[in-house]
């Protein structure tokens, strides 16, 4: 009986060690990854100089990179709206030729045009009469007038042409140069050159036949922005060939 409670005795005390050892366990774990942890902290390090420069330099190659591109993208942007607002310019001569003469009357317009040649550049006029209205551009003008389509140096001392209109009235006492109007319709252009269409002949003409309207008349305007000239053929009355 004294061995059984001895056994007992010693089976307590190993079962009180084996209860108390995992809390011992459990601290010396905790601090060993307390240490282990302060270790790994104590190795993380800064970025370098270097490692800053090249950060920095790849950022400056994106800048450039995106400048460079909004830039060309703006010019070409300006270069387009800048060729948009000349083909309009053209465009709207066209249409005002048209309209100026189609409104012209037969027996009073007198249209005349007259081929010239200036340092091997065409510089034709075309001339005719009429009084206010589309043809003279104004609608306030009294009497009749002569128009001429022709073109004249911007000023003195420039070699640049401009292509435009000259009003001159018919009065006799109005016949003075200072009431002569000049209204410009497109400035820096190169040659002018007018031809005349001839139903019966089945051709361009370089001379106004006659002093009657033609069918067709031809405007070819040499562009010094483009490589080849602008035409326009603007019909002033029906013709077999045109529907």
């Amino acid at each position: 009986m004294f061995r059984n409670q001895n056994r007992f005795s010693f089976m307590s005390i190993g079962l009180a060690r084996l209860i108390n050892r995992p809390t011992f366990w459990s601290a010396a774990t905790c601090r060993r990854f307390q240490s282990a942890d302060v270790s790994a902290h104590s190795k993380v390090r800064g970025f370098t100089l270097l490692e800053i420069m090249l950060a920095v330099a790849i950022l400056g190659m994106m800048a450039i990179a995106i400048f460079r591109f909004v830039q060309t993208n703006l010019t070409a942007l300006q270069f387009s709206s800048e060729t948009a607002a000349v083909d309009a310019q053209y465009d709207g001569l066209r249409d005002l030729l048209t309209t100026q003469w189609q409104s012209l009357s037969p027996l009073r317009a007198k249209m005349f045009g007259e081929p010239f040649k200036l340092n091997d550049r065409e510089r034709d006029e075309i001339r005719w009469n009429c009084s206010a209205g589309p043809g003279l551009l104004t609608r306030y003008a009294p009497g009749e007038f002569t128009v001429v389509l022709r073109l004249q140096p911007a000023n003195d001392k420039s070699d640049r042409l401009d292509l435009g209109i000259l009003r001159k009235p018919q009065d006799d006492s109005d016949t003075a140069e200072g009431h002569e109007t000049w209204v410009p319709l497109i400035k820096n252009v190169s040659s002018l050159e007018i031809t005349y269409f001839d139903p019966r002949q089945n051709t361009w003409l370089p001379r106004s036949p006659g002093g009657n309207l033609p069918s067709l008349v031809k405007i070819s305007i040499g562009r010094p922005d483009a490589a080849g000239p602008w035409e326009a053929i603007i019909p002033l009355r029906r013709t077999p060939y045109l529907y």
